[in-house]
């Protein structure tokens, strides 16, 4: 959820320089907030249930996603885009042929680091209301009762979870992209 707004908001972002400037330092500041107090706004406050968790992981993965869509939709070199036009290639085309696999290894570099985040919203999210067999309730409860033998095997197994989510990531980049 949150890449993928990510990279719809990266390309706006690219094609309109105005939008740019305007939305930036309103995403820098976004990011400023702590999750903890936007977290039972959304799940509990909103009555959003599972959505609502998925909207706080989300939250933590669209700004690198975004940023760095936006940094690699920009790195590609100017004579290869100067070449497309010399071609009479399209935007769309140029855009498709030269920014895109310019962009690649950025946005997987961004997604790495979001497969980590998303795993921590979705904790933070289940802390505050999701049903009692969830990672974050289960810490929640087993703290609360002091058996922390149990609190660490939650953690740990959270932990395990981000880990198969950036080795998902890492086998999907060398997948698609096996020249970044």
């Amino acid at each position: 959820l949150g890449a993928g707004v990510g990279l719809g908001l990266a390309v706006s972002l690219l094609r309109v320089r105005l939008l740019e400037r305007s939305l930036v330092p309103l995403l820098v500041a976004s990011q400023t907030v702590p999750i903890v107090a936007v977290a039972p706004v959304i799940v509990v406050g909103l009555k959003a249930g599972w959505f609502g968790i998925a909207i706080v992981a989300g939250y933590l993965t669209f700004f690198p996603v975004t940023i760095a869509m936006v940094r690699g939709l920009r790195s590609p070199d100017p004579r290869a885009l100067e070449l497309m036009r010399s071609y009479a290639a399209s935007e769309v085309e140029a855009f498709r042929k030269v920014r895109i696999p310019a962009a690649v290894p950025y946005v997987f570099t961004a997604l790495r680091v979001s497969a980590t985040l998303a795993t921590i919203g979705a904790v933070i999210g289940e802390y505050f209301g999701a049903p009692k067999q969830s990672l974050g309730q289960y810490i929640v409860t087993y703290t609360s009762y002091l058996n922390f033998e149990r609190s660490w095997a939650a953690i740990v197994f959270a932990c395990a979870i981000g880990i198969g989510l950036y080795l998902l990531v890492v086998i999907a980049e060398r997948l698609v992209a096996p020249w970044a």
